[in-house]
């Protein structure tokens, strides 16, 4: 059985406050998606999670959004990707 998170929740925040850790930066994300896992590796090497028209590829040991699809297409400059905090609802 793997240990990997099974989904995430992926937040497009104006990069200005991608420091911003924690509820601020949720607050202010442009869009959320609840991605899960495809049981796929993506091109990055990483797990592949998909859903809500967001397709990313996640380190989940670091929680790390290492590449992205938005409605097919890559994030725009000036947005960033976060992966949302854990509130506990992740799936293992």
């Amino acid at each position: 059985m793997s240990t990997e998170p099974q989904s995430f929740e992926i937040l497009l925040v104006p990069e200005h406050i991608e420091n911003l850790r924690g509820e601020p930066a949720a607050a202010r994300a442009l869009r959320s998606a609840t991605v899960e896992a495809t049981g796929e590796t993506g091109a990055s090497g990483y797990p592949h999670y998909r859903g809500q028209g967001v397709e990313a590829d996640i380190d989940p040991s670091t929680r790390t959004v290492e590449a992205l699809l938005v409605d097919g297409a890559e994030l725009g400059y000036g947005l960033v990707a976060m992966i949302a905090p854990d509130r506990g609802h992740d799936k293992h």
